[in-house]
């Protein structure tokens, strides 16, 4: 069982859980994203690598919710970041059950992964590798960090989203609009403009942090 919340914390949650809806391995995002118009032929979502950090061994805690590690006493640390879009087919067309992964650095750009040279450092309290899957209406949410950074990169979350029948998996990467690192990241600055357009998100403020929209196209 996941420790208690307090203070801003359980602000946090209770306004995640007025937006979302967690039910087994599926988080559901808001209802407000229902009424979102598809789009007709939407281009496919760009791909991008996979990356060094992607973990060896899934998390026995692997669920939507990266901001509390079971077992662990305190939560994460960082800014806390909504991550929620719809999962959508090329026609414009839901998704429902569309399986969603995402991993990342903590705070302080670090991931939970052997090959990082400063895992020992890392904060406990960071779950560093999620799963949803999409509800009826293709919605996928999480509840995470902004992201630290490290030397290289920009600020980016890993994502993978794979359709529930299989086949056509996208593994790409989001990023964050007015980032300083942005015009200089070895990835980033390769996209065409509709393709960094499509891969950066809608970012606004939420109570207690940000909210981060992520639409996804697969072929």
């Amino acid at each position: 069982m996941r420790p208690a919340t307090t203070g801003n914390d359980a602000a946090m949650t209770i306004l995640l859980r007025r937006r979302l809806i967690l039910a087994g391995p599926a988080l559901l995002a808001a209802p407000a994203l229902a009424g979102r118009p598809a789009a007709a032929q939407a281009p496919r979502t760009p791909a991008q690598m996979e990356g060094p950090y992607y973990p060896r061994a899934i998390p026995d805690d692997a669920d939507a919710d990266l901001l509390r590690v079971a077992g662990q006493p305190a939560p994460a640390r960082g800014v806390p970041l909504f991550l929620e879009g719809v999962v959508r087919a090329a026609d414009g067309s839901a998704l429902p059950g569309a399986r969603v992964e995402i991993w990342q650095a903590d705070d302080q750009g670090i991931y939970l992964h052997p090959g990082d040279a400063r895992l020992a450092q890392r904060d406990p309290g960071f779950q560093g590798f999620g799963r949803a899957v999409a509800d009826g209406a293709g919605r996928y949410a999480f509840r995470t960090i902004r992201p630290g950074l490290y030397p290289g990169r920009t600020r980016h979350i890993h994502l993978r989203a794979q359709p529930a029948a299989g086949g056509g998996a996208l593994t790409t990467q989001v990023y964050f609009p007015d980032e300083p690192r942005n015009e200089g990241d070895m990835l980033l600055r390769r996209l065409a403009p509709d393709q960094r357009a499509a891969l950066t998100a809608r970012v606004t403020p939420a109570d207690g942090g940000l909210r981060a929209g992520f639409d996804i196209v697969l072929a």
